[in-house]
């Protein structure tokens, strides 16, 4: 028999989450696999913004929600031997039994690929889902085109940061948007022209400091976050803008923002946006894994992790995500 450990959402969340929305608990899997069955510990655990909104469409009880990568340690399925590494949607939890018959097709359990001198970890970050989210998202919507101003919000996050190099690959004027002096500092290091420390200037300041970070308008926007900030940037859009909407964390603990009516925008820009989930591109997920991987290996494309230790910090390393605590792609060690 093999113990493990997993954290239940035991109470709808009410703002930001809190310790009494979570339980540690136990669960025991036996040893004995039947055909096509693999067993896995737990490595590396993702926490997300998704998993804010996400949840309240989960019964209380459920484990909660969540990427990770783990080793694979019994198994009687031949794609997924002994002490192969995986990534797969397995939850908050150290240890998963895993049939991925009973599973949908965008949420498949894979083995990982060879990331050379690379951390594993990395699967949960921009050799994953949310480096897929960046290339995906930002190059199949927005169609960036030599010479353009494109504006990332929550640009300093695990996406953000990844959409702000791809648009500096793509020959484009890059502005950053973020909350600290430091995920400024660290943005224009990593070749954004320009960033706004939204927290420093202020809603009311908000406009005046993204007309003179991006004085011929914007042509692209990746919205990470909605809010005033997304408000203001539809304002100063280019004629045929596109804007490709990842996320709203603005909202996510808070009540909605209520915002000028956007559509005459729309009408006299000709703008375009779209929402998506990555999953839409599951079919070519290997694809943006490559792409990352290679502009890693060229010097093109760096990462950064913000990483907690301790499956029992997982709540603790959720809420600091969720209130800005990470640069680059929030992860938990066990």
């Amino acid at each position: 028999m093999v113990v493990g450990r997993k954290w239940v959402y035991v109470k709808p969340f009410d703002g930001l989450p809190k310790d009494e929305n979570f339980r540690l608990e136990e669960e025991v899997f036996s040893d004995e696999l039947k055909e096509n069955e693999f067993l896995t510990e737990a490595e590396f655990l993702s926490v997300d913004p998704y998993m804010r909104p996400y949840m309240a469409s989960y019964p209380v009880g459920t484990t909660m929600i969540g990427g990770q990568v783990a080793k694979v340690t019994a198994s009687r399925h031949p794609n997924f031997p002994v002490g192969a590494y995986v990534f797969g949607n397995f939850g908050w939890r150290t240890h998963c039994l895993v049939d991925p018959r009973k599973l949908p097709a965008e949420s498949q359990p894979y083995v990982l690929p060879s990331f050379g001198r690379h951390p594993r970890s990395l699967a949960v970050g921009v050799l994953g889902m949310p480096g897929n989210t960046a290339y995906f998202g930002f190059l199949e919507l927005c169609q960036p085109k030599e010479g353009e101003t494109v504006v990332v919000s929550g640009a300093a996050g695990a996406v953000g940061s990844i959409v702000g190099q791809i648009a500096k690959l793509k020959g484009c004027t890059v502005v950053g948007v973020a909350g600290t002096d430091e995920k400024c500092a660290w943005l224009r290091q990593l070749g954004f022209d320009a960033t706004i420390n939204y927290r420093a200037v202020g809603e009311s300041g908000f406009a005046e400091a993204l007309k003179k970070a991006a004085p011929k308008g914007i042509d692209c926007y990746f919205d990470n976050v909605g809010g005033y900030i997304s408000a203001a940037v539809l304002l100063q859009m280019n004629l045929y803008g596109r804007i490709s909407v990842c996320g709203t964390i603005s909202n996510y603990n808070d009540g909605r923002v209520k915002v000028s009516d956007p559509q005459r925008e729309y009408v006299f820009k000709q703008l375009r946006q779209e929402g998506f989930l990555v999953t839409r591109w599951h079919k070519r997920w290997m694809e943006g894994i490559e792409a990352n991987l290679r502009w890693i290996e060229e010097g093109k494309l760096t990462y950064q992790e913000t990483v907690t230790e301790g499956f029992e910090r997982m709540p603790e390393a959720f809420v600091s995500m969720l209130t800005g605590g990470n640069t680059g792609k929030a992860v938990v060690k066990l």
